[in-house]
């Protein structure tokens, strides 16, 4: 039997999110249009720096996501935008909370300075960030209490292994995310970086090994809800090639692609 079509949004997001969209599919089937907004909403955030020419311009973006959001809470009409549309029938709905999108696009402002400063700082961002897109999924989900900490913190893992292994792209577009005192403590500055992003690999390793000190507490996860851990899967791979001093492929293989589907199906994560 043929799977049923992907909706426009469901291919926006397999497009533009590979691997949270195969993560997603482990959704219950009634969630996962939801979900998908959820992550296409999350892509336009995370581009309004990338997409913008100058700071000011990438923030007036997150303004407008942020009054899409709104407007949809207000019951206001929604916008005619391929993600905003059903975003805000999303939010409507009570599907998605606004407090978790506005939370996320507030944290994104953290890519609009010329640098993060801190370590506690850049946590805070990751946190916010890709941790705020699993704390949302989670909700979406069925996840409640201690298990919606554990997801943000997973969340906020994946986000790491994304900065480490986005350094040297980043750096071509003259963008470094890695905080200040981290790249000090290595005799660099985030200049350094974008100039030769290699110097940064003792740093990357150093961050990665931290990462995988940490351990989510995501024992309580509810099995309708697993699809917004699995990042996790993905992200302690990275890490673990990234502390090891390994490049991690542009491009997911086999071996990722089924850690992935053999923790959907077992729960192991």
């Amino acid at each position: 039997m043929n799977a049923p079509p992907l909706s426009p949004l469901g291919e926006f997001v397999r497009q533009h999110d590979p691997d949270r969209f195969l993560c997603a599919l482990f959704a219950p089937a009634e969630q996962r249009e939801a979900l998908f907004a959820l992550l296409a909403y999350n892509h336009e955030l995370a581009r309004a720096r990338e997409a913008a020419s100058q700071p000011m311009l990438a923030l007036i973006r997150l303004q407008w996501w942020r009054e899409v959001v709104e407007n949809a809470a207000a019951g206001r009409p929604a916008r005619q935008h391929e993600v905003a549309a059903p975003l805000a029938g999303m939010v409507a709905s009570g599907q998605l909370a606004p407090a978790d999108l506005l939370a996320m696009a507030d944290a994104r402002e953290a890519e609009t300075e010329e640098a993060i400063p801190s370590t506690g700082a850049f946590q805070a961002y990751l946190r916010g960030s890709a941790g705020g897109v699993a704390l949302a999924a989670g909700r979406l989900l069925g996840a409640a209490g201690p298990a919606l900490a554990g997801l943000q913190q997973a969340g906020a893992l994946y986000g790491l292994a994304g900065v480490l292994r986005s350094t040297a792209a980043l750096a071509r577009q003259g963008r470094c995310l890695l905080p200040e005192d981290a790249l000090a403590a290595a005799g660099l500055t985030p200049h350094a970086v974008m100039a030769d992003p290699a110097l940064a690999a003792p740093v990357l390793a150093n961050l990665a090994a931290e990462g995988l000190r940490q351990h989510p507490g995501l024992a309580g996860l509810p099995a309708a809800a697993r699809a917004a851990g699995l990042p996790l899967v993905l992200a302690r791979r990275d890490l673990r090639r990234l502390a090891a001093g390994r490049p991690v492929p542009a491009a997911r293989g086999l071996g990722d692609r089924l850690a992935v589907t053999w923790a959907g199906l077992l729960g192991r994560l």
